[in-house]
């Protein structure tokens, strides 16, 4: 099974989410901005909420992909306030015909006093035994 971790991260929280899952899935994390070539059967995506929306870089990314080589996407995010990235991801993902796991992992992130320390162990162990689950399920 071929799997691929990508991520965008202003603050360095998504970062983090992105690092442990490489740790569990044993690939690499890396940036959007990294050309995707090869078909893989899942794609770790990470985002974050910036003024209310995924950034741009993300948008870009996820126009780029070509739905023949992406056989799903699994969203994680982080936020201060708002909820996830899920809802935005799933509609620029639908335009391109690749779907999105319904399944997701969202945790705070620390910004300016809010959520300091965020995402904190306890964070980084959950998101590694979420993508444990994710990949086992899809060995199965």
């Amino acid at each position: 099974m071929k799997i691929a971790i990508r991520y965008y991260s202003k603050t360095g929280n998504t970062k983090k989410l992105a690092d442990a899952i490489s740790k569990a899935a044993g690939v690499p994390a890396e940036t959007v901005d990294q050309p995707f070539t090869e078909p893989v059967d899942i794609l770790f995506l990470g985002s974050s909420v910036y003024a209310a929306g995924v950034d741009d870089a993300v948008k870009k990314f996820i126009a780029s992909l070509d739905g023949k080589k992406v056989k799903r996407v699994v969203n994680f995010s982080t936020a201060a306030l708002l909820p996830s990235t899920y809802k935005q991801i799933k509609q620029l993902l639908e335009q391109r015909s690749i779907p999105l796991d319904e399944q997701e992992f969202h945790c705070r992130g620390s910004f300016k006093i809010m959520h300091k320390g965020r995402p904190n162990e306890e964070d980084l162990k959950a998101v590694q035994e979420f993508a444990h689950k994710l990949i086992g399920s899809a060995k199965e």
